[in-house]
């Protein structure tokens, strides 16, 4: 990437419908060019956008499970080369016959660059996920050092400190926040979380949302950008629905991690006393 370069990101928050492929496919690709028509030249999708989330059991979501080498990765393959952008989407992974996993693609002009299968699982997943081992890819591209997670991984401080200490300039993250009951003036905590990751690892976050009612669900609808500092360069979306939200970030910012004259956040970094006998024991 050239250091004086910006890149265009996109979060593409739409409503999947559970169990119908096909039309999550093209409704895929209706956005992914839309959002390319308007200068993005990296797009991310919600969590699962390929099946839908609210898998009554494995045995549904084994069914509307694809490989790597599936139809929904084959096409954001050949849009990726096609309009010479990176694709980050959720998809329901089958790893074999009997399991299935939540994981992310990240895909460029080369093809499939990084699979990340989320580790933490949330509530219900539990019963129907297999979760993944592997740390959070982070992968050279033409458009910036990007790193790959998945909704309740943005939780772990510690995780998202693996992918900002291996030189992520921007994580995506592809989420399905249910909505849940809060404070009427206050933002959603998803969206605080996202903003406070980004400040103490100095480090551009996009996380993508959903919208559209699902076997009884709402969502937050809180796709938004932020930059290193932890503020929104745009969203969250809130109740609007189908929403493309895009920015222009200067990733090389997201290489000065300090914060004064005498503070660095990771040179500040004391690693022996975290550990389980240091003095957090």
């Amino acid at each position: 990437m050239n250091a004086s370069r910006k890149s265009v990101v996109a979060c593409c928050q739409v409503a999947p419908k559970l169990g119908d492929l096909a039309y999550n496919r093209r409704m895929t690709e209706r956005v992914i060019r839309s959002a390319a028509l308007k200068g993005a030249q990296v797009v991310v999708l919600p969590e699962l956008v390929q099946s839908g989330y609210l898998f009554h059991d494995l045995a549904e979501a084994l069914a509307l499970s694809e490989s790597t080498d599936g139809p929904t990765v084959r096409l954001w393959e050949a849009l990726a080369r096609e309009l010479d952008i990176v694709i980050v989407g959720g998809f329901c992974e089958r790893l074999d016959e009997c399991r299935v996993a939540n994981s992310a693609a990240l895909v460029d002009s080369q093809g499939l660059r990084a699979l990340y299968r989320k580790t933490h699982l949330w509530d219900g997943e539990n019963a129907i996920f297999t979760p993944g081992t592997a740390s959070p890819p982070v992968v050279d591209t033409e458009y910036g050092r990007i790193g790959v997670m998945i909704c309740y991984d943005l939780e772990f401080p510690e995780w998202v400190r693996i992918a900002a200490l291996a030189g992520a300039q921007l994580l995506c993250a592809p989420v399905n926040w249910p909505d849940g009951p809060r404070p009427s003036i206050e933002r959603p905590a998803e969206v605080v979380r996202v903003q406070a990751n980004a400040s103490v690892n100095r480090m551009f976050i996009a996380a993508c949302d959903r919208h559209g009612l699902e076997r009884g669900v709402n969502w937050v609808q809180g796709s938004v950008i932020v930059d290193p500092d932890g503020y929104p360069l745009v969203g969250p979306a809130g109740t609007a629905g189908e929403q493309i939200l895009m920015a222009t970030l200067n990733l090389v910012d997201a290489r000065n991690k300090r914060i004064s004259d005498n503070n660095h956040l990771h040179e500040d970094r004391r690693p022996e006393l975290y550990s389980a006998g240091g003095l957090l024991a």
